[in-house]
């Protein structure tokens, strides 16, 4: 049942994470719908961690050839010479106000607005986001288009969606089409701007699994209070599932936003919702 569990948690964190319908409020509701006891701190930063690599793997080649035009663009002070050097920067830009609010906020909002009626409201509020994106955005600016004020916007959006249930890829992705982004380019954008916080995110928290697996280690039963063995294929199941539906989801994600809308995952937003919110109120 244990390997059962992680693989279903890494799955749905595999595809909740790139998917615009929030990771963070599915691992939160997922546990809760199906009965299941939370699995614990190291499970929770390992299945981080397999995102992380999947958005790692999937974009790895347009780092390289990002932060190599980076660099020559310096050396011959010309630094925006051309889209691949302008891009860099646009992502370095955009990728602050996240990193920031992260290293100050994130165990404070993880710790204070996790409760599922708060992420009742915060899935129905950003679907209605993605549904005035869809409909009004023009859709007419490609990634060559963008500017200082887009990586600006689109990275405090991406700042905001700490809070569970906003979505990082589907705030960003919002934004973007509220620019007048074509849904393509803005997801793009988004899943580039994702992977330098998403990495860094994972190589905080993997310092934490680390420490955390050195307590389990330590642990007597005269130990500290909640202190357990590691289950290394338990860990092993969750990070694969999570890595694998990952890259499986940014590949096929991408293939579809070419030529179809959001709006089937605004209704699943809006479902997910009122279903959540019925049961809450039956339980109460």
């Amino acid at each position: 049942m244990e390997l059962l569990s992680a693989a279903v948690l890494g799955i749905v964190q595999g595809l909740t994470e790139f998917l615009p319908i929030s990771s963070s409020a599915h691992l939160i509701l997922v546990p809760w719908l199906l009965g299941w006891n939370p699995e614990g701190l190291v499970f929770d930063v390992s299945l981080h961690v397999g995102t992380a690599a999947a958005i790692l793997a999937y974009f790895w080649r347009d780092w390289v050839k990002l932060i190599r035009e980076a660099v020559r663009g310096l050396v011959a002070g010309s630094p925006l010479g051309n889209p691949q050097r302008k891009l860099a920067w646009l992502l370095a830009v955009g990728s602050v106000p996240a990193g920031i609010v992260g290293l100050l906020f994130e165990k404070q909002i993880e710790e204070t607005l996790r409760s599922r009626l708060f992420t009742v409201a915060t899935l129905a509020l950003l679907g209605g986001v993605l549904y005035v994106a869809e409909r009004i955005s023009k859709r007419t600016r490609s990634l060559d288009d963008y500017g200082w004020a887009d990586a600006i916007w689109i990275g405090l959006s991406q700042a905001v969606a700490l809070i569970p249930g906003v979505s990082r890829s589907g705030i960003t992705i919002s934004t973007a089409m509220l620019r007048d982004s074509n849904r393509f380019a803005a997801a793009r954008f988004s899943f580039l701007l994702a992977t330098p916080v998403t990495v860094g995110a994972g190589m905080l928290e993997g310092w934490e699994f680390i420490n955390a697996v050195r307590a389990s280690a330590a642990a007597v039963p005269s130990g500290p209070v909640g202190a357990a063995p590691v289950s290394w294929a338990v860990l092993a199941v969750g990070v694969s599932c999570a890595a694998v539906t990952g890259f499986l989801c940014i590949r096929y994600f991408l293939r579809y936003l070419q030529n179809r809308t959001f709006i089937p995952f605004v209704v699943y937003r809006f479902v997910l919702a009122a279903v959540v919110l019925v049961l809450y109120l039956r339980s109460t």
